[in-house]
């Protein structure tokens, strides 16, 4: 599901940046992109049982 999220954020993020007057639209994309990912790593580590 992380992945399937990521990869919007990132089609999003490129047509963004593809048309100029999109330009909001990418910074919303590399914004969610980005905040995926950490909540994504963090609730992998969370998974993980200690060491």
């Amino acid at each position: 599901m992380i992945i399937v999220l990521l990869a919007v954020w990132a089609i999003l993020a490129i047509v963004g940046f593809v048309f100029e007057g999109l330009l909001w639209l990418a910074m919303i994309g590399s914004v969610l992109f980005v905040g995926t990912l950490i909540i994504g790593i963090i609730r992998q580590r969370a998974r993980k049982p200690p060491a």
